[in-house]
């Protein structure tokens, strides 16, 4: 084999090799992982969500938070599906994301959706089997592919 032909089936192997541990690590929630794909979300994804997230029609809300330790203002996208009295949002990165425990240590936040903003309390983290909404079969089929185990539930301010 040529120099060339080694050096595509080794790249393709890390690939692959990568590929592998990413799938691996977001599925057992392994920290090193999750905290890397955060990052990656935060710096590269969310800033290109955020132009749509919340607006009708779009995939993903906006969820407005306060920093627990800054107080400072942030928005985060996430997934919100209403239910009869709120919202419920699947957690595939678990319950450690700064927006999660930011919204559990402050008991209230705001969600974007559909084009309208709702102020929301009592928020409480369930099991995803527990979650108060049937989710989309396509969203239940990545629930299961990543191992998503909880879900934030929290309730409108009519």
């Amino acid at each position: 084999m040529t120099w060339l032909v080694r050096s595509v089936v080794a790249a393709g192997a890390l690939s692959i090799a990568a590929a592998s541990v990413w799938f691996l690590g977001m599925r057992r929630k392994w920290g090193p992982v999750l905290d890397a794909q955060r990052r990656i979300n935060r710096a590269l994804m969310n800033p290109r969500q955020l132009r749509t997230a919340g607006h009708p029609g779009a995939y993903a809300g906006v969820v407005h938070h306060v920093g627990r330790r800054t107080g400072t203002a942030h928005r985060t996208p996430v997934a919100p599906y209403p239910t009869d009295d709120g919202f419920v949002v699947a957690l595939p990165y678990g319950t450690r994301p700064d927006w999660v425990r930011n919204v559990l240590a402050a008991g209230t936040a705001r969600i974007e959706h559909e084009g309208r903003t709702f102020e929301v309390v009592e928020p409480r983290i369930v099991a995803a089997t527990d979650a108060p909404v049937v989710f989309p079969a396509s969203e239940v089929r990545a629930h299961r592919a990543f191992d998503v185990r909880h879900c934030l539930v929290v309730r409108r301010v009519d």
